[in-house]
């Protein structure tokens, strides 16, 4: 990026007591800071008198071709003077390139380097490869156009091929050292080297009385922060420059710091969680990092560097014993002093989700260990009268263990207490052992044992509700822990009404204990029925047979018979079926009759009170797609002859649940 900069000053001169304004030379008004160029244009092409316009110029690069280089400037017959003193460092081998159409002049400190002078059509160029010496130097570039078209650039670069460039840079400027005792930083300063060529800088530190020099830095910066190792030691720094052949500078004079002394991390305590270890210490001046070890029961010593002041591992197994010592680590990578070893024991698991079903003057118990509750141990059982359950006051109790393998991989473990007291209410614990070591114990589990000869409470709050497709039952729930299944019975009424009379029935379904419905799905034919539930727990007590007495309920069926009697004899023989085949409903079905031509098949519609004809087949099954569901349904097959007449209808009925 080229910057042109413009100045015009004015002076003021008497004359006859009047201020006048006379422009100064251009020439003398500009000041452009190295390495910029000042540029200066001239109205002829021998560089003589007053320039008409001066400027500054960051590069020199222009293609003017037949236009003026500048207001006031001619298009032909003019020059430009492009010069800059700067400083050169350690100087060293450069290459100076030149392009102009029509001619250009080079100097350096005054004497001709590049001598490109005639009017041509075309670019003429040239490199010219140089050694310039350390320090500062002035160039100066002469360029003219005699006519045509103008074009001119020139650049200097150093050569920086190692091969070619041998010049060391200069030794850096003004080091200075500062240092931290809080921190153990040692900040080392110095000023920009004027090389061309220069890559950047390399630190180097070494202890005093030693000759070895070590290298803590590259960098392209003018400062750098280095921790010495806190051992309480000298050390000496010093910055040395390097340039892109890979030449490096004398070193700066000779900066010492006395190192702080790194000391061993206090207040470190090691503790053992549920997890795993938790290890914490407090800061330590200087220290940037912290090193961790850990050594197992076989000697196996692994390390972790921690940033901060403390430390979880969770990655130990646990009834094992492991012992850790923390050590503070400076910039250098320096150990301070290890603390003491402290032994970290991860507890054991302790079981998990403890249940107690209730036996018969025992109970039943069961508990999960998961896979990270490893390793799988040994268990012992507590049980007390009393909360909470306390391993020192509770009862251990024999429990012999068994377990089944879960998907997930947990085990489910159990055993049963069988030296229980009976109708008795126990809080059990269950603890994981692995000599000498033993878990928390697990969650209680509270059970009251059963009886074996204490009966169920009567079921109370049973009703009966008639419909399309049977009887509903429903009852109050039992809560009693031991309570084992419900009994259906159903029967009828013997004796008159208005007398006193008795639902003489019989065992009709067998109902877990978790439900307090039933349906029982049976024709709707009018009949009058009685029911009662008894409950029965897991001795085998009975609620019913324990009294003699149950709550009764008696309902009356819906009558749901066609009024349309179906005669006897027919030769066919129906069935129907509930049936999913298709969505159908109902599956009805026949036996063939070799003499039929075809047959009807009709429903009974309870609303016209008459068979309705749903199909003629001449197969020997019928999928009804149309039956409601939550009714009974009651159909007639006919077969029909060649001679016109027709069979007695054989008949069946289905009902379908809602």
């Amino acid at each position: 990026m080229r910057t042109s900069l413009t100045a015009t000053a004015v002076v003021l001169a008497t004359s006859g007591g009047l201020l006048t304004a006379v422009a100064a030379p251009a020439s003398a008004a500009v000041s452009c800071a190295s390495p910029v160029y000042k540029r200066q244009f001239f109205a002829n092409t021998t560089f003589s008198g007053t320039p008409k316009k001066t400027d500054c110029d960051t590069t020199i690069s222009e293609s003017w071709g037949a236009n003026a280089p500048a207001s006031g400037l001619p298009t032909n017959n003019f020059g430009v003077r492009w010069t800059v003193t700067r400083d050169f460092g350690s100087g060293g081998p450069f290459a100076l390139t030149a392009a102009a159409q029509d001619g250009i002049r080079v100097y350096l400190d005054g004497t001709r380097k590049i001598d490109i002078w005639k009017n041509v059509s075309t670019t003429a160029k040239k490199t010219l490869n140089l050694t310039i010496p350390k320090g500062k130097h002035t160039l100066r570039i002469d360029y003219v156009n005699w006519t045509g078209n103008a074009n001119v650039s020139f650049a200097y670069t150093p050569r920086t091929t190692a091969t070619v460039d041998k010049v060391k840079p200069l030794t850096p400027l003004d080091p200075l050292l500062s240092y931290d005792t809080a921190t153990n930083k040692a900040k080392l300063t110095w000023t920009k080297n004027q090389e061309m060529d220069l890559a950047g800088y390399r630190v180097y530190r070494r202890l005093r009385g030693s000759t070895s020099w070590t290298k803590v830095a590259t960098t392209t910066a003018v400062s750098h922060t280095d921790t010495p190792p806190a051992t309480g030691d000298a050390y000496y720094y010093e910055v040395r420059a390097h340039d892109k052949a890979g030449n490096e500078s004398t070193g700066t004079a000779d900066q010492l710091v006395t190192s702080i002394i790194l000391k061993t991390p206090a207040g470190y305590s090691a503790s053992a969680t549920a997890t795993g270890a938790e290890l914490s210490w407090r800061p330590v001046a200087g220290a940037v990092k912290y090193r961790v070890e850990r050594t197992d029961y076989d000697g196996v010593t692994k390390s972790w560097d921690v940033m901060g002041v403390s430390h979880s591992d969770d990655t130990i197994a646990r009834a094992t014993p492991f012992k850790y010592r923390v050590a503070a680590v400076d910039g250098s990578g320096h150990l301070s002093p290890y603390t003491e070893t402290l032994t970290v024991t991860r507890p054991l698991a302790a079981p998990r989700e403890l249940t107690a079903t209730a036996g018969i003057g025992s109970a039943n118990l069961a508990w999960t260990m998961k896979p990270e509750d490893a390793p799988y141990t040994e268990f012992r059982v507590y049980r007390s009268k009393t909360l909470p359950v306390s391993t020192s006051t509770a009862q251990s109790v024999p429990c012999t263990t068994t377990f089944t393998t879960l998907a997930d991989g947990s085990r489910r473990y159990s055993c049963g207490d069988f030296s229980a007291e009976e109708g008795t209410t126990y809080h059990y614990a269950v603890q994981a052992l692995q000599w000498p070591h033993a878990s928390p114990l697990s969650n209680t589990a509270t059970v009251t044992t059963l009886t074996s000869d204490k009966a169920p409470a009567a079921v109370t709050g049973l009703t009966a509700k008639a419909t399309e497709y049977g009887i509903e039952l429903d009852w109050a729930d039992n809560t009693e822990d031991d309570l084992y299944r419900y009994v259906v019975y159903k029967g009828t009424l013997l004796g008159d009404p208005g007398d006193e009379q008795v639902c003489s029935a019989s065992e009709r379904e067998y109902l877990s204990y978790a439900t307090s419905a039933y349906r029982d799905v049976t024709l709707p034919d009018g009949d009058q029925v009685c029911y009662f539930i008894d409950a029965r727990d897991k001795a085998g007590n009975s609620s019913f047979k324990s009294t003699g007495n149950a709550n009764v309920v008696v309902v009356d069926e819906l009558d749901l018979t066609p009024t349309v009697a179906t005669p006897e004899g027919s030769p066919l023989t129906v069935t129907a079926t509930k049936w999913d085949l298709d969505n159908a409903r109902v599956h009805l079905s026949w036996n063939e009759l070799d003499s039929a031509t075809g047959y009807d098949v009709h429903r009974w519609n309870p609303v016209s009170k008459q068979y309705e004809l749903l199909t003629t087949t001449t197969d020997r099954w019928y999928y009804d797609t149309t039956a409601a569901k939550g009714t009974t349904h009651h159909y007639r097959v006919t077969a029909h002859y060649a001679d016109g007449t027709q069979s007695l209808p054989g008949a069946d009925h289905v009902i379908l649940e809602p």
